[in-house]
């Protein structure tokens, strides 16, 4: 039944679509004009920074408190920088090193950049605890798998980015790292043992003032046995604001997801979301048309008049977002404009297992701060007695390839072969994927190696088969060989060095290429 037009624009005031292209379509900007909350930015809309602020423009124009969202955590998962990967290691290599003041300063550098190019809410940090070794989505996202550490640079990360007038977005509430489902394809459910650990980085980061929270689509029975968070009242209001005491905006993860559209359509778990205490709506990874997002409107606005959502708790969620986007107008002016450019003092952080510290940030002078940290994060282990390190000449690089979850962009470059081409020149590159890697492909390129240092990069090498057995076939081969782990690296005790960077940006591949040639 046709629903009121006050209604109708209260349902799109909790909404933030996506849309494709680089300038908004008309539906966007009408929208905007008829009080759309925001929207959600993803790589298809990013070309460049001169671009991207000339889109955000356009969006401002329509409505001068539109809320533009994007997911930019820095390392693997970057919307910004995917054509050059990022140049800002992820969460992982920053816990690794384990410095506040670097982890701020790195947060305040990319609120900075995401500032000037009119981002107003910036979906990072992940708060989660990555205790499970095996998360297939979180993993390298993540501080890391102590609580403490993990609450701590949560905090500093917040503190950086909103200290540039970008607001944070702790996720993914209550804690998405001990999982082993992806909730893009299925439902996690999170074990009660360990439940307060994983929540510890949450309430720090209420505690440091994060002005919006992510739900995560996961089931936690030891709240609710039968609705995921971001379904649940007992999770979302009972918990997160109840218990925790957030009063900022609580948004949700992607809408279309299957951990929460399966069961109920995309317009029903929005509507239910809302219900549950949710109060902006996030949509358009996977479906960013005019109609997906009526859809959810309609949506909404049916399920108060059929008594499933209180149009209280509907007004409610809009006075929530309306006042974030009156603190991000206010705040925009203020933003920071810059970076030290520097690198913080303090710990180098530690190394286990007979492991150093291949850079410590000093004397690093103007350098680009990502890069900075990207270098204390490497940790090397030497097996071999015999001088692997640095490598004598140009060298012969396998890079094994895995498919990556959807948070991370399928096109962002990565591997050590490119940088490590730009330093010694004369050294070639080949990457495999699952179905390349056969034992045949495999001895070619042995073959083509011979008289050079072989290099192997690997990436999460613990979570796939079929890497463990290439891995085993190139260094029985050739035990000189250098391994370079660009995932999480459960072991070090593979090939005659090991060369972790707890991260496969850019600018990790470039520390990690400084290493090989004996630059770092």
């Amino acid at each position: 039944m046709p629903q009121s037009g006050d209604l109708l624009r209260l349902a799109d005031a909790v909404l933030f679509p996506g849309f494709a292209g680089r300038t908004p379509p008309d539906w966007i900007r009408r929208r905007l004009g008829e009080g759309l909350a925001g929207v959600a930015l993803f790589t298809r809309n990013i070309a460049d920074p001169g671009q991207l602020a000339a889109l955000t423009a356009a969006l401002r124009a329509e409505n001068p408190l539109v809320l533009v969202g994007v997911d930019e955590e820095s390392g693997e998962v970057t919307r910004l920088e995917v054509a050059g990967g990022s140049s800002r290691p992820g969460a992982y290599a920053l816990g690794v090193v384990d410095d506040e003041a670097l982890t701020e300063a790195v947060a305040r550098d990319l609120g900075a950049d995401l500032a000037r190019a009119g981002i107003t809410v910036d979906f990072a940090p992940s708060a989660d605890v990555n205790s499970n070794p095996d998360n297939p989505v979180i993993g390298l996202r993540a501080f890391g798998a102590e609580p403490e550490l993990v609450a701590r640079h949560t905090r500093a990360f917040v503190r950086g980015l909103q200290s540039a007038g970008v607001a944070a977005c702790a996720k993914h509430f209550p804690g998405h790292g001990d999982t082993s489902v992806d909730s893009h394809h299925g439902m996690p459910v999170v074990a009660g043992d360990g439940f307060e650990d994983a929540l510890l980085p949450f309430r720090e980061a209420i505690k440091e003032g994060v002005r919006t929270v992510m739900t995560g689509h996961l089931l936690v029975p030891a709240y609710d046995a039968e609705l995921p968070a971001t379904l649940s009242p007992k999770v979302l209001t009972g918990l997160l604001r109840e218990e925790l005491g957030f009063d900022g905006v609580i948004i949700t993860d992607g809408i279309e997801m299957a951990a929460v559209s399966e069961a109920y359509g995309i317009g029903g778990a929005a509507a239910r979301a809302i219900a549950a205490g949710a109060d902006a709506i996030c949509v358009g990874g996977e479906r960013a048309d005019e109609g997906t997002a009526v859809e959810i409107r309609d949506a909404i606005a049916a399920a108060v008049a059929d008594g499933l959502l209180p149009e209280e708790r509907l007004a409610d969620a809009a006075r929530r977002v309306r006042e974030l986007a009156t603190w991000a107008a206010a705040s925009s002016g203020g933003s920071t404009g810059g970076s030290t450019g520097s690198s913080p003092g303090g710990s180098t952080g530690g190394s286990a297992g007979g492991s150093t510290a291949a850079g410590t940030g000093s004397g690093d002078g103007g350098l680009e701060l990502g890069l900075v940290a990207a270098r204390r994060a490497v940790r090397v282990t030497r097996r071999s007695a015999a001088p692997v390190l640095p490598l004598s000449g140009p060298a012969s690089v396998v890079e094994l390839a895995p498919e990556m979850n959807l948070a991370i962009d399928k096109n962002t470059p990565w591997g050590v072969g490119e940088p490590l081409s730009r330093l010694l020149p004369g050294t070639t590159v080949a990457r495999l994927t699952a179905a390349e890697a056969t034992g045949p492909a495999l001895e070619r390129l042995l073959g083509a190696a011979t008289g050079r240092p072989l290099v192997i990069a690997v990436r999460d090498a613990h979570r796939y088969a079929w890497q463990g057995e290439a891995l085993r076939h190139l260094l029985s081969a050739r035990p000189d060989a250098v391994v370079v782990e660009m995932g999480l690296p459960a072991r070090a005790d593979l090939g005659a060095a090991h060369v972790a960077t707890y991260g496969s940006a850019r600018v990790c591949g470039q520390a990690a290429a400084e290493v090989l040639t004996g630059r770092l």
